[in-house]
């Protein structure tokens, strides 16, 4: 589920969360915790990038003449170039980011745990499921646990200081409700004993839904044709010699951030892109005829979802209910952007590779007919966040402070991306290593001077 590509957002996001009174997340104070976790390797602004983190950020160095034909096709379309989107501006098209290193993935467990873990007060338990909060009075002070999966044994880790919880936007709202903290209605049906009234667990949430448009590519081969048979060893063997491979990419190549409508003041699209294609209704089953894949979705999706438990059983997924599309910005946004996309299949740049429009067909013309594929077609990009969201104790649906202290509790913090009062303009990843860096700072009590950048913000 993590797409390996490095998105931070728009300077205006965070912003926009100090402004709903989260005082220290604006962009030029949260900007420090950005540059603290990377280490970009290649050109950058050191204003905004950082060089001495554990995540590593690469260039793609895998570039593919349809790829390129891509960008050209946005310049043609007033679309700028934008060699760092993570920079002074978001706006643009070109190679994503990635947190790819030396051929090899870097997930956050592999640049962070794997040195953390061997600190002797660091002790990580697998095959492990919590079950609730442990409170006296009001105070967090530990953890219930089922050890060794289940039918495991039940067991408690006390904590000296506090509890965090950083189960992710799905899995803390669960944890926060099995421990009866939570709305009235989700926990009475589920049988579990009223702790504290909530409405804001597990409400808000949020998540970018994408549409794959795709494209028959003639005279040149492409992902699909080099990944399967034969041509594949190649690839590995490339691989193995530390020379590009398509064994060392991200899914999506190609970055464009652009608008639905010319109107708009900063893009709301995000374009993930790559010269390959699923055969249809089958993601990860590659077709077998040369492709092109561009992928949309809203940067800042409108329509509001929720994720409750359905019963005391602490193994019980919870029902999540995302209601994409539900909210006419979002859908006036994604039929702009697959509106965009054909203009971008239809440009000059890519006359001489483009074949054929497959899906959708170019007969779907209205915007009720695009609608409908969009909902028939789309897919999550697992960017859940927003079920524990930040905000002052006044405002309604909140459920941590500015410093990620559950409100009425103490001893107990939320660091994950439930905690994202908006959805930024970006694959969350990112963001949420930015809140943990934060994090970390709020529970010691450091802090760090904001950036200052010459001419305001950065866009």
């Amino acid at each position: 589920m993590n797409g390996l590509n490095y998105v931070r957002g728009q300077a205006v996001d965070y912003d926009n969360w100090a402004a709903e009174g989260n005082p220290g997340w604006s962009y030029r104070e949260i900007l420090p915790y950005f540059k603290r976790s990377e280490r970009r390797i290649g050109d950058a602004d050191e204003t905004y990038r950082g060089r001495d983190g554990e995540l590593p950020i690469t260039n793609l160095d895998w570039h593919h003449p349809v790829s390129d034909a891509l960008i050209d096709a946005a310049v043609e379309l007033g679309i700028p170039r934008n060699l760092d989107y993570n920079g002074a501006k978001q706006d643009g098209a070109g190679y994503f980011q990635r947190t790819i290193y030396k051929g090899l993935r870097h997930s956050s467990a592999r640049a962070f745990l794997r040195k953390a873990i061997k600190r002797t007060n660091v002790d990580v338990k697998t095959n492990s499921q919590a079950t609730s909060i442990i409170f006296e009075g009001a105070k967090a002070v530990g953890v219930s646990y089922i050890a060794g999966g289940q039918g495991g044994d039940q067991r408690q880790v006390r904590a000296s200081r506090e509890v965090i919880l950083t189960a992710g936007a799905l899995n803390t709202p669960k944890l926060l409700q099995l421990s009866g903290i939570g709305p009235l209605d989700v926990l009475q049906r589920a049988g579990i004993p009223v702790f504290r009234e909530m409405d804001g667990v597990g409400s808000n949430l949020r998540d970018h839904y994408a549409v794959r448009m795709v494209a028959r590519i003639k005279g040149i081969k492409t992902i699909n044709d080099v990944a399967q048979g034969p041509a594949l060893l190649g690839q590995v063997a490339r691989w193995a010699l530390g020379l590009p491979s398509i064994l060392a990419v991200s899914p999506s190549l190609v970055h464009i951030f652009w608008k639905s409508e010319a109107h708009l003041s900063r893009p709301d699209l995000e374009f993930a892109c790559a010269p390959a294609s699923f055969r249809e209704g089958v993601v990860g089953l590659l077709d077998k005829h040369p492709g092109l894949t561009l992928g949309i979705w809203q940067e800042r999706p409108e329509s509001l979802g929720s994720c409750h438990i359905k019963s005391s059983n602490v193994l019980e997924a919870p029902v999540i209910q995302p209601n994409y599309l539900t909210h006419e910005t979002d859908q006036k946004a994604l039929i702009g952007g697959m509106r965009l996309a054909r203009r971008l299949f239809r440009s000059k740049a890519l006359g001489k590779y483009l074949d054929a429009e497959t899906s959708p067909t170019p007969n779907l013309q209205s915007d009720e007919e695009l609608l409908n594929f969009a909902r028939q077609k789309g897919t999550t990009v697992y960017h859940m966040m927003g079920t524990a969201r930040m905000g002052p104790r006044s405002s309604p649906g909140t459920v941590v402070d500015a410093e990620l202290r559950v409100h009425g509790f103490e001893g107990l913090r939320v660091c994950d991306a439930s905690i994202m009062p908006s959805m930024p303009s970006a694959n969350t990843n990112a963001s949420t290593l930015m809140i943990a860096e934060k994090a970390a700072d709020l529970i010691l009590g450091r802090q760090v001077a904001a950036v200052e950048m010459a001419g305001g913000h950065a866009a």
